[in-house]
């Protein structure tokens, strides 16, 4: 398990900036990301580079926010929602981490989709 420290609250889970990520067991590259202080929410993230390798948005204006240069490589995760016509995934809205600090910050982005079906 690791914890994030958020910026800024999630759009929609104010006021909460602390959440533990877990590795879902089994299931390489995807994450169970769940506030500390509110553990019965929980939103599903999948490693960009694992599940999206095409996915090269440009982020490096939000990486200050987490305490990396602009050329430092961030982990890109996105949001996953399961659906009955299949999993999208968020491309409009990445999650940035810094892996040795434990801050995180999600860039909202022009021109990439909100649902973008995943594995196409």
């Amino acid at each position: 398990m690791s914890t994030l420290v958020f910026e800024q609250p999630l759009p929609g889970l104010a006021p909460h900036t602390v959440y533990n990520l877990d590795p879902v067991e089994g299931a390489d590259g995807v994450f169970s990301l769940r506030p500390t202080e509110a553990p019965d929410v929980r939103l599903f993230v999948l490693d960009a580079s694992l599940y999206a390798p095409s996915y090269a948005p440009d982020v490096a204006d939000h990486r200050a926010q987490i305490g990396l240069e602009r050329d430092e490589p961030a982990r890109t995760l996105v949001v996953a929602t399961p659906g009955e016509a299949g999993t999208s995934v968020n491309l409009a809205a990445p999650v940035l981490v810094n892996e040795a600090e434990g801050r995180a910050v999600q860039a909202i982005l022009e021109d990439w989709p909100l649902r973008a079906p995943l594995g196409v």
